[in-house]
């Protein structure tokens, strides 16, 4: 059966787009306490994946070792703009681990800012692999193999020890036994495939953290702290990670991935959220995920995140002529 359709675009009175997907909800027991669709078929989370790609990094002592801050820690788990808040602190941390930008293992393409990216084309300025969205994370990899010195260079291979160590905490966090499928991401790095039901049983315990052994619960706790603290690190200005944060002032920390997936941890409810959309439309799982969020009273009165639950949609005059709103399925849902 197909997926429930999640939001719906107008246009006039006609309703010109829809948007399937599915969801899933669960607490850090492991019990699933929300379903919606499709939520057992395996799916890549993609960028999503990116706070437990960063567990290696603090559970190793690498982040103690180089003296890494809470913006750095931010920063590999980030999908940034590659605004100057992002890129400069990416070459900083390269530098103090001893790299550069050439090992790096990501491509460089365009920064997503664009005022940015306008002044760079002035100038003639070429992108590097430090304004890739995921140089962070890479810079958070590189960092686990210096850190155990071993060899930087194929650090994003799937047999190499950095990357095991992601599979490995991404299967007993989701309590998903035996080799997780894996694909190559975007960004070279391998991606590792699961169901929905058990990307949320990881996040909810990232975000409830308590049952863990200490060392993976500090690093959890660090790592919600440190997105929730830097919320523009994460992403960049106006993007839809920021601002789902900002409103959530330190209660939700949430990571879009590309294809539609966006993942959220609630650390006081004890939460984990992860969400995919049918056809990989990254306007649909923001009002999904805004929706989901506003229904837990996560969202305050903050205007910038409801503007993402009914967003209006607009022609080259900026005149209203639609919005993109929850449909029927998003709007009855109740959430535990």
């Amino acid at each position: 059966m197909a997926n429930p359709v999640l939001v719906e675009i107008t246009r006039g009175d006609l309703v010109e787009s829809v948007h399937r997907g599915s969801i899933a909800i669960a607490d850090a027991n492991g019990a699933i306490v929300f379903a919606l669709g499709d939520v057992e078929t395996p799916d890549y989370p993609r960028s999503s994946l990116k706070p437990i790609q960063a567990l290696p990094l603090l559970e190793s002592g690498a982040a103690d070792a180089f003296g890494l801050s809470d913006e750095e820690v931010a920063l590999a788990c980030a999908s940034h703009s590659g605004e100057p808040m992002h890129t400069t602190r990416v070459a900083a941390w390269l530098e103090r681990i001893g790299c550069t930008a050439d090992d790096l293992a990501c491509g460089a393409h365009p920064v997503r800012y664009e005022p940015v990216w306008e002044a760079m084309v002035k100038r003639g300025e070429a992108p590097t692999r430090i304004h890739n969205n995921c140089s962070g994370k890479h810079t958070g990899f590189l960092t686990v193999a210096r850190h155990w010195d071993i060899a930087t260079a194929g650090y994003e291979k799937h047999d190499h020890p950095v990357q095991r160590a992601v599979a490995k905490a991404l299967g007993e966090l989701s309590g998903i036994g035996g080799e997780l499928p894996w694909g190559v991401d975007g960004c070279a790095a391998p991606n590792f495939a699961l169901s929905l039901t058990g990307f949320a049983c990881a996040l909810a315990k990232l975000a409830a953290p308590a049952a863990l052994p200490a060392p993976r619960a500090a690093a959890a706790k660090r790592i919600v702290r440190a997105m929730t603290a830097y919320p523009e690190l994460v992403s960049g200005t106006g993007r839809a990670c920021a601002i789902l944060m900002r409103a959530g002032q330190g209660r939700v920390a949430v990571k879009t991935g590309a294809e539609g997936f966006f993942a959220a941890m609630l650390p006081e409810l004890g939460y984990g959220v992860a969400l995919k959309i049918d056809d990989g439309a990254g306007r649909a799982s923001e009002t999904t995920m805004a929706v989901i969020l506003d229904k837990f009273g996560l969202l305050g009165d903050d205007k910038p995140a409801h503007d993402m639950v009914r967003a209006p949609v607009t022609n080259t005059r900026n005149t209203i002529v639609g919005e993109r709103r929850p449909a029927v399925a998003l709007q009855e849902a109740v959430f535990s």
